[in-house]
């Protein structure tokens, strides 16, 4: 009978045991997966979204490192070279004051990144203390906060924004507050959605009776429970600062010359007869605004993606 027991060094058991060690090893590490590294694995596998973030880092290169990319001043006026065509010298042409517009459109890329990460962010800072704060609180505080909201909601944010810098005068820290102050209900909307359904946890509840406050569990719950779509919104928000600034620097109630952006170059390009026969003077701050925006989307939709828990199926 013993023959007929099979040996524990038998190939087939052997086998066997491997492949329980192998199982056992990748749900161990399946385990260790944050939910993060989840996500960035997600995100790497969208290849739109790869694309826009290396485009994103191509531009924060060229503003970082202006002066050594330009080699020229964007301000320094030629009378010379006046609306010349592209050549060796000027890469892009120059304008109508005969500056390099190479070196403006690279100088300009700093004012709409420098815009569009700022007011995003002060967007997003302000609608997640007022989305977490309603809430959490509930009762009157929710309904004046988001009322509030919806208030600042029912007006054009553009015809705000305008009205706002035409008051307080055209200037980049007004035009960040301007645009901050017309966009900060969308993240507070989220982050509020976010909070009503975490408070109602059981950590939640038990963390209430053993006597937290509630600037404790806004900080350590709440806040880090939304902060996957927090990302998410503040980096669309980018890409509307970004288009804001420019239509507002196009109108002459954003940034002024002679400093450089990409809405105040394509101010010089108005005419029928340049925009005909000069397309060095709007093509490229149209294109950069343009691929700007649509790559700051693409990240944000890969993000989205990312972040979502309906796709944890397939990391």
């Amino acid at each position: 009978m013993s023959e007929l027991r099979p040996s524990l060094d038998t190939p087939d058991v052997a086998t066997a045991q491997d492949v329980v060690a192998a199982e056992s090893t990748t749900g161990a590490r399946s385990r260790r997966r944050s939910p993060a590294a989840m996500a960035m694995r997600r995100f790497r596998r969208n290849k739109v979204a790869v694309a826009g973030s290396i485009f994103l880092l191509v531009i924060l290169v060229l503003a970082v490192f202006a002066p050594l990319i330009a080699g020229q001043s964007p301000n320094a006026v030629d009378l010379g070279a006046i609306r010349q065509a592209p050549s060796g010298e000027h890469w892009l042409g120059t304008d109508a004051s005969g500056r390099d517009v190479f070196a403006r459109l690279i100088y300009a890329a700093r004012v709409s990144l420098l815009v569009g990460v700022a007011a995003a962010l002060l967007s997003v800072l302000l609608g997640t203390v007022v989305g977490a704060v309603a809430g959490l609180f509930g009762g009157w505080v929710d309904s004046v906060l988001m009322r509030t909201a919806d208030m600042v909601l029912s007006f054009p944010p553009i015809v705000v924004i305008i009205v706002l810098a035409g008051i307080l005068g055209p200037s980049i820290p007004i035009l960040i507050l301007a645009i901050a102050s017309t966009t900060w209900p969308t993240p507070a909307r989220l982050v509020r959605g976010v909070t009503l359904a975490v408070r109602e946890r059981e950590y939640l509840h038990a963390a209430r009776v053993a006597g937290a406050p509630r600037r404790w569990l806004l900080r350590k719950h709440i806040v880090p429970a939304a902060m996957g779509q927090i990302v998410v919104v503040g980096t669309i928000s980018v890409a509307g600062a970004i288009l804001a600034e420019a239509v507002l620097s196009f109108l002459g109630l954003g940034v002024q010359p002679p400093q450089a952006s990409w809405g105040n170059m394509l101010n010089d390009a108005q005419s029928l007869t340049v925009i005909q026969s000069m397309p060095w003077l709007w093509l490229p701050p149209g294109l950069a605004i343009a691929m700007t925006v649509l790559a700051v989307n693409f990240v944000g939709d890969g993000l989205r993606d990312a972040v979502d828990p309906r796709q944890t199926g397939r990391s």
